[in-house]
């Protein structure tokens, strides 16, 4: 992928055409870069992987609302809860659970 210089949009590709070379151009600005016909673009760029950081923490659960819901884990009848919409607005919020015994501590959702 190729971004324009000017203002960052991405570049589109167009074929040789009646003796023109290939060519990148920016479909919003005048940017214009020709292709010689022997040229091979190749670029690898090796992609780091961030760490990924929890929406909902341990603590934001354990300190959250609780409610009677039955561990699935060890059967211990309360659990501290959070709803979150994780879909679109006309489907139900998502409910995630964590349980209250010091033991377990098991978190699981109901969609």
């Amino acid at each position: 992928m190729e971004f324009c210089p000017t203002c960052a949009n991405l570049l589109r590709y167009e074929l040789p055409n009646m003796g023109r070379p290939a060519r990148f151009f920016c479909p919003t600005c005048p940017y214009v870069c020709y292709m010689e016909s022997k040229v091979k673009i190749k670029r690898k760029q090796r992609l780091i992987k961030k760490e990924i950081e929890p929406i909902i923490s341990k603590d934001d659960l354990k300190n959250g609302p609780t409610t009677e819901a039955t561990c699935p884990s060890c059967n211990h009848g309360k659990a501290a809860f959070q709803q979150l919409q994780t879909r679109s607005a006309d489907e139900p919020m998502t409910t995630f659970y964590c349980c209250l015994n010091e033991s377990c501590g098991r978190q699981w959702r109901e969609d």
